[in-house]
Formats: structure tokens, C-alpha cells, sequence
């Protein structure tokens, strides 16, 4: 045969192929789930447990959105696999589920009940040392050669696999896609500066989030605009802004989350369940084999009676876990529930509501944040740009300019009032008055203490009018100060204490007379007035 009658040959063989995948009757390998009958026509896998297995992969991504958290959800659970070559060609394995595996089930349009021909491209080319290789690529949607919908029974809906491709495009973030993540940052991947336009940096410093136009320096495109600021500051006001706009949806919201808290602990249970029929159906299957064996044939009956206790460990696992599931708490009543959905911000803030969910609130709602910093001016725009096509714009005040108008007020409230009252009076009276220290603390005694000395402002005198310090008094009496500590240790004076490091003396005629008779009639002080009349005679 020529090589043109090859060529002639081989294109009718194609025509012939195209023909029969139009008619939908080109038989082709059919992932896991399903299974050809004895005419050919595609129907849904008999066995329940790989069923249950591909209709959770697909539960648990549209609860997600994430093919990882899918991954995740099935860490501890078998997945089913079909081989298509080798020793098992044809049969289902169950294995550990890995990503690609399941962004394979999610992007095969089958399981949408959709027969499709011609997804992919192979081309080959010649390498320079004569070796031949083939490519093959997936070829856009638009492009594909046959497309036949409600061809065979399937899993979803075409509508459900056509949001699972946009799920799954808006999850890349190598082609610059910006999902919603499990940090603390509420506003990651869609904070914008208002200057340069482009997207701001996400970085963390002690745990708590702060947003930074970095791209811009990186690329030496920099604006006067171009800053950061606190993540905390500008978040709070764009969740106070969101709460306050789904307020009049809060109970359908909160009743389809429990819905789908509710739904999610069914199929995980349903899972187990299956789980320990399959252990129970193998773990018999098994002892009617080891029970059948030769009992004279030793090797073989070892072998079986391995097999058998090993299937009984399965089936007590899988018994465990089915009785570890039923003795989890009940999820709350559905009034419950419309009782809390009634105060969505306590829901919101509610420490069994993750970072993600509230990310996943926040974007199915805003689109986008901007942040606007003008020059030299102590506040900042804050534009909230809504998926509805409507704008808010928000003014506030830099962290720092906060921060100096509340130690500007704190210092004069200070001077006003630090000459005639207490550390412990300043504290009360600016924690009464709803002032915060520089980190968000309220005041105590050692924090006004501080700002006392900070700023140089006088305390009020611990001593009363009819009092006088030991300095005070050893001045007045022209003696030194341990005269004055003397008398008091003897009880020739009476004293407090006042304060941590000072004596309060009562002080009045009477005590000062008697504190000077007390001087004259010392021996000392007769001595030293002696020598002084003697050197003025000389």
C-alpha cells in the first residue's frame, strides 16, 4: 500500500471517528463514576460508595470554592480512581486524593452529563537530535470539536460546572486572581491605592495586618500618594459600612449557612457510613475465603487469615469513626438560629466564624477598596466601590494624626487638672471621658504617672494646709534634715506618711516654739553659739 493510499486510509478512519463522537456513539475512556452497560449507553456507577464520593467532591467546592479545601475535606477519606492501563486496566482503586485529581473531576464537563469530543490538541514535532515529541494541550471551551448536553445522567447541573470553571479561573493567582485567603487581612486582594492604581501589599506585623502601596516603589513608579496604613483601622470602618448594608437579608443569610453546616455533616456521615458497609462486605467476603481454604494448605490459608484480620482492623476503624460521628453535638435548632441571624454584627464577630467566611461575605458584596492619601494632610479617603455599581467614600484620620489629636487633648485635660488632682483622679477622670492611650489602652495611675514627668507637670502637694515636709521644716528651723527625722523617731514630733517617700508634719505656733526651745536648750547648740560670741570678741 502507498504511502497516499496510508494518508487516504488514515483521514477516512478520522472522518469515521469524528462521525460517531457527533452521533455521541464513540466510545471513549469514561472517568470514574460512571460505567458502560452491556448496549453501550453510559450510566451511573451501581456502587454507592464512588458515587457518594464524586457528589461530595463537588458538595464540598461549591460550599468552599477551593479545590485545596476539597483536598482537605477528604484527607482521611479514600477516593476512587479508574485505571486506564496496566495490570488494573479498567478497575477502580481507592487512593488519597490529590489536588490535580481534584481539579480533573471538577474540570471534566462528563460529570455535567455533557459528552464531549475533541478537548484536547496533540501535536508533535522534531527535536534537533532527531527525537520525536508529542505535546498535548486542553483547548479552550469555545473550541472544542463536539459538544453534546443531557447526553448521559449527570452529577450536575451544566449551569453548576460552568460556575465551577469560573471558580476555579478566579482561584489562580499565578495569572493574577485574588481569592479569598485564611489570614486575618479582611481586605487582601482588593485594596487599591487611589494614587498610583495599583493593588497594595498585604504584610503582617505582630499578627496584625497592615496594607502598603510596595509595588509601586518596587517598580520606581511611587506616588507622593503612594502610603500605608494600619489594616485594623481601615477594615473596621468597611465592616461597620457592610453590616450596616446586608442589615434586611440577615436571616436568609444566617439560615442558608446553618442549611449548609447542616448538609456538610450529613454527607461527611453518609460517607462513613458507606465507608463501614464496604469494610463489613470485605471483612466477610474474607472469611468466606480463609473458611473455604484446604486447612492442610498452610501457605495459602496463612495468607487468607492475614487478609481476613486485616479486613476485621478496616471494619473496626470504620466502626470507630461511625460512632465518633454520631456522638458529635447536635447543630442548634433552626429558631436558634433565627435568633442569632437577628444581630449579624455578633454573628460577624463571633470567634466560630473564620477569616475566609468573612472575606467570602465582604466580596460577594464590595469589589473593590481604594485608599486616597493626600500630602501633607492629616486624613485619608476610604472609597468602597459595591459589585451593585454604587460608590460610598469614607474620610478618616491618619493613625498618626489620630494619635497626636488624642495626646494633644490628654496633655491639656492635664495641665488643667494634674496641679490639683491624683494620678489615680487623672486616670478615672480620663477613662470617664473615653480617652485612650497612644496603643488603645485606657489609663491607670503608673501610665499618668508617666505623662506627668513626659510633660513636665507640677502634682498636687500630698500635705495639708497645716503641714509641712522634713525639708520644709529643717529650712524653716535653719537645721538639717536628720534633726527633724531624730525628734520624729523620739516622738518629740508627730508625722504621716504621705505618699510612697514622704513624712506630712503638722506645723503650727505652738510646735514651732517648742521646736525652737527645743534648740535652745541643746548642749550643741549652746557649745556652737559659745564659739561664736568668742571669735567675734577676738
Amino acid at each position: 500500500m502507498s504511502e497516499a493510499e496510508l494518508h487516504l486510509l488514515a483521514g477516512r478512519l478520522q472522518g469515521a471517528r469524528r462521525a460517531a463522537a457527533e452521533r455521541g456513539e464513540l466510545r471513549v475512556p469514561l472517568p470514574v463514576g460512571y460505567v458502560y452497560d452491556d448496549d453501550g449507553i453510559i450510566l451511573v456507577d451501581p456502587d454507592e460508595e464512588i458515587r457518594a464520593a464524586i457528589a461530595d467532591v463537588f458538595a464540598c467546592f461549591q460550599e468552599t470554592g477551593s479545590a485545596y479545601k476539597v483536598v482537605g475535606a477528604f484527607a482521611d477519606r479514600p477516593f476512587p480512581a479508574r485505571a486506564y492501563g496496566g495490570a488494573w486496566a479498567g478497575q477502580v482503586r481507592h487512593g488519597r486524593l490529590t489536588h490535580s485529581r481534584a481539579q480533573t473531576v471538577l474540570r471534566n464537563p462528563a460529570y455535567a452529563g455533557a459528552y464531549v469530543f475533541g478537548r484536547r490538541r496533540s501535536r508533535r514535532h522534531v527535536d534537533p537530535d532527531g527525537t520525536i515529541q508529542a505535546k498535548v494541550t486542553m483547548l479552550p471551551r469555545d473550541q472544542w470539536g463536539v459538544v453534546i448536553h443531557d447526553h448521559h445522567p449527570g452529577y450536575i447541573s451544566w449551569e453548576q460546572f460552568l460556575r465551577n470553571e469560573q471558580q476555579l479561573a478566579a482561584n489562580r493567582t499565578q495569572d493574577g486572581a485574588r481569592p479569598a485567603r485564611e489570614g486575618r487581612a479582611l481586605l487582601q486582594g482588593i485594596i487599591r491605592c487611589g494614587s498610583c492604581g495599583r493593588a497594595m501589599a498585604t504584610r503582617y506585623s505582630d499578627g496584625k495586618p497592615f496594607y502598603d502601596c510596595a509595588y509601586s516603589r518596587i517598580d520606581r513608579v511611587a506616588t507622593s500618594g503612594c502610603r500605608g496604613v494600619i489594616g485594623d483601622l481601615v477594615e473596621q470602618a468597611v465592616a461597620e459600612r457592610l453590616l450596616a448594608a446586608v442589615a434586611p437579608g440577615q436571616i436568609t443569610l444566617a439560615l442558608t449557612a446553618a442549611d449548609t453546616v447542616a448538609d456538610r455533616r450529613g454527607r461527611a456521615t453518609r460517607a462513613v457510613e458507606l465507608r463501614a458497609e464496604r469494610a463489613r462486605y470485605e471483612a466477610a467476603r474474607a472469611e468466606r475465603a480463609f473458611h473455604q481454604c484446604d486447612p492442610d494448605n498452610r501457605l495459602v490459608a496463612r495468607s487468607l487469615e492475614s487478609r481476613w484480620e486485616a479486613k476485621l482492623r478496616e471494619l473496626t476503624d470504620a466502626d470507630a469513626e461511625l460512632a465518633s460521628q454520631a456522638a458529635q453535638p447536635a447543630p442548634p435548632a433552626r429558631a436558634d438560629i433565627e435568633a442569632l441571624a437577628r444581630d449579624l454584627p455578633r454573628l460577624w464577630a463571633a470567634e466560630s466564624t473564620s477569616h475566609r467566611d468573612r472575606k467570602r461575605l465582604l466580596r460577594a458584596l464590595i469589589s473593590d477598596v481604594t485608599l486616597t492619601f493626600a500630602p501633607d494632610q492629616p486624613d485619608f479617603r476610604v472609597g468602597i466601590h459595591w459589585r451593585s455599581g454604587a460608590s460610598d467614600e469614607l474620610t478618616m484620620l491618619r493613625p498618626g494624626a489620630a494619635r497626636d489629636a488624642r495626646t494633644a487633648a490628654v496633655r491639656d485635660i492635664l495641665h488643667e487638672l494634674g496641679p490639683t488632682h491624683t494620678n489615680t483622679q487623672l486616670a478615672e477622670h480620663l477613662n470617664h471621658a473615653g480617652h485612650l492611650t497612644g496603643t488603645g489602652q485606657p489609663f491607670d495611675e503608673a501610665k499618668v504617672r508617666w505623662l506627668r514627668w513626659q510633660h513636665r507637670i507640677p502634682a498636687p502637694s500630698p500635705l495639708a494646709a497645716d503641714e509641712l515636709g522634713v525639708h520644709e521644716l529643717a529650712q524653716r528651723l535653719n537645721v538639717g534634715d536628720h534633726v527633724v527625722y531624730v525628734w520624729i523617731q523620739q516622738g518629740k514630733l508627730q508625722a504621716r506618711r504621705a505618699g510612697r517617700r514622704r513624712l506630712a508634719i503638722r506645723y503650727d505656733a505652738n510646735i514651732e516654739a517648742a521646736c525652737r526651745q527645743r534648740l535652745a536648750d541643746s548642749p550643741r547648740t549652746r557649745y556652737l553659739n559659745q564659739q561664736l560670741v568668742a571669735g567675734g570678741a577676738e
